[in-house]
């Protein structure tokens, strides 16, 4: 087993994969990072197109993963641990690091789509939004929005979250501007702790399920729905995160038959 070739750390690759770290960097990219063996394996299975893994030496051997990644054409790099590291947003690294090429969706062929579509109003959190694309992929949307001023689906932390589902699920990303003018006469539904109707007293699946933040609700999004639902609580808490939220809302629309 040959070791892939070296780089140093102060490669321009490392750095412009380095810059895909924040936000600034990630805008306008056309890559985008993920690491460690898990989403490596998931990545492969789901076929997306993977251009460079950045791996330690100790990583290397104990994975085998990584020979079927080179076996496949994926062009691997050895780097230091400390270079590793520097590509890392977790706290113990895994010394495996994938520069991957985004492939989002359109909004069209989103709303096109037979099926519920997750919209996600402005969520900032990133873990919130992954768990709610991998809980879109597990109760069958056909896709997901993501709203501009909410958190980049390319996070780290969402693609993270999303364990996978970021590369199977289709999903875009516009404002209530783009939606309201692609939307046409679907029904559309929003998740509010006020809605009118029990979740689970759905007659049918809705086209567009919108989910909001925890506190501040559906926002600017709540003038493109039609309807609301809610999920009724018997404790005392006054609120459910909007993953566990929009989780539960998701698995009764996979329930009823679509409009």
């Amino acid at each position: 087993m040959t070791m892939p070739p070296r780089l140093g750390e102060r490669a321009p690759r490392l750095a412009a994969a380095r810059s895909l770290l924040s936000p600034k960097g990630r805008a306008g990219a056309r890559h985008f990072l993920f690491e460690g063996p898990t989403l490596l394996r998931e990545a492969l299975r789901s076929g997306i197109a993977i251009d460079e893994i950045y791996v330690t030496p100790a990583a290397y051997d104990a994975t085998p993963l990584l020979q079927e990644a080179e076996r496949s054409g994926v062009r691997l790099w050895s780097v230091s641990e400390r270079a590793a590291g520097r590509l890392s947003d977790v706290e113990s690294p895994t010394g495996i690091v994938v520069l991957a090429r985004r492939a989002p969706g359109t909004l069209r062929a989103i709303l096109d789509a037979a099926g519920t579509v997750l919209l996600l109003a402005d969520l900032a959190d990133p873990g919130n939004a992954g768990s709610l694309l991998r809980a879109a992929e597990a109760f069958g949307a056909t896709g997901v929005v993501f709203g501009r001023r909410g958190v980049d689906p390319y996070h780290p932390k969402v693609v993270r979250a999303a364990a996978g589902a970021l590369f199977r699920v289709p999903f875009a990303v516009a404002g209530p501007d783009d939606v309201a003018k692609a939307i046409g006469s679907l029904p559309v539904l929003g998740l509010t702790a006020e809605g009118a109707l029990p979740v689970w007293e759905l007659p049918v699946a809705p086209r567009v399920l919108v989910v909001g933040q925890e506190r501040r609700g559906l926002g600017a999004w709540a003038e493109l729905c039609t309807g609301s639902v809610r999920i009724p609580m018997e404790g005392r808490a006054e609120s459910l995160n909007a993953a566990v939220a929009g989780s539960i809302a998701l698995y009764e629309a996979s329930r009823r038959p679509l409009r």
